[in-house]
């Protein structure tokens, strides 16, 4: 680190925490930018491998194996919020870890999230805690129906998650849950879900991306449009102040993404990711900057680049299982841009690869 400016210089190493298409994707825009990664994962040949220096194999819990890592690098990051935390907290003293490691631990528990979230005034879906199939009962009371029953951790792409419809299914929802500590959250009358994704440097600097509008199939986001319009840009401000306020009490690094709904009160927080994300996967060709790159920047202490988009519309399509056998077909769009993630098996819900278009 050259400590005069506070920088990362290129030619350093950066540890990626993770191996899948995000930490593809960083490594790329880090090569970008002169820097080497390291990627830590447990499985014998990710994704991300394939485009980065070196790739260790490892339990995310093996604190000893992380320490080893640790020494190798010059900074740590991560690729996705389900990393046991306490492992990644002996890794401080050793080399820098961004975002920090209290904005992982508060992202992997939904109802710490909520809390945090509305003590500094935002307004997520009414909720209440469930502990055992009596609060479960409960908190329907409480709520009504529909609501949706989430465990507080280890959930994504519509995982860890189960639907009620009536009260009288609680005993089957908590059964389904898994009786693990969970969140049931009520129903939300939205008309566009979006999201907010802005990039905060370690001296506090901030930009942020102009908000998309994103559309979920099953639970999977299958598209993101930018810049959003209708009430998504009416909306857009208010939720980028909450996404500010976050990530400068967190004193956080880096790429942090929150996801919205866009209704009739106002913006309603849904929950948010300390990393890059799916629905900015538009920023590579249709931004000035990407998330990807001002990730790296951020982490590193480079000057943040600039975050605005580079034409009228731009529409960003998850290739999800089968659908990336399509390929040579995007290749014959004009102003399509095809990302591949290098993956094996195309199983029904596997992100294989995503497609950019201009317009």
């Amino acid at each position: 680190m050259n400590a005069e400016a506070g920088r990362l210089a290129p030619g350093s190493t950066i540890g990626i925490i993770g191996g899948g298409q995000l930490g593809r994707m960083l490594s790329m825009a880090s090569a970008q930018l002169g820097y080497r990664c390291h990627i830590y994962a447990p499985e014998e040949a990710p994704c991300a491998a394939d485009v980065a220096a070196r790739h260790v194999q490892g339990d995310y819990a093996d604190e000893g194996a992380l320490r080893d890592f640790a020494q190798q690098v010059d900074v740590v990051t991560y690729e996705f919020e389900n990393v046991p935390a306490g492992p990644l907290c002996s890794l401080a003293d050793i080399v820098p870890v961004q975002p920090n490691v209290a904005a992982l631990e508060l992202a992997q528990d939904r109802l710490s999230e909520k809390d945090y979230v509305v003590s500094h005034g935002g307004r997520p879906a009414d909720y209440r805690a469930v502990s055992s199939l009596d609060d479960l009962q409960d908190a329907l009371q409480a709520i009504g129906t529909p609501a949706i029953l989430k465990t507080r951790r280890f959930g994504y792409d519509g995982k860890g998650q189960v639907r009620i419809k009536d009260a009288d299914e609680a005993a089957r929802a908590w059964a389904e849950i898994g009786e693990k500590p969970s969140v049931l959250e009520a129903h939300v009358r939205f008309e566009k879900e979006f999201s907010i994704l802005i990039v905060r440097a370690n001296d506090g600097t901030v930009r942020v991306w102009d908000a998309p509008e994103n559309r979920h199939e099953d639970g999977i986001l299958a598209q993101s449009s930018a810049p959003g319009g209708g009430i998504v840009a009416e909306q857009k401000a208010a939720a980028g102040d909450l996404a500010r306020t976050i990530a400068d009490t967190l004193d956080y690094v880096g790429v942090l993404t929150c996801e919205f709904f866009a209704s009739a009160e106002g913006p309603v927080f849904n929950e948010m990711a300390p990393r890059v994300h799916n629905s900015g996967h538009w920023t590579i060709e249709g931004a000035a900057t990407s998330q990807f790159e001002n990730h790296i920047r951020a982490i590193c202490g480079l000057p943040l680049g600039d975050t605005g988009v580079m034409a009228e519309r731009v529409e960003m399509h998850n290739l999800i299982g089968g659908a990336a056998d399509d390929w040579a077909q995007w290749l014959e769009t004009n102003r399509a841009h095809l990302h591949l993630y290098g993956k094996g098996e195309a199983r029904p819900g596997r992100k294989m690869g995503h497609v950019t278009q201009l317009f």
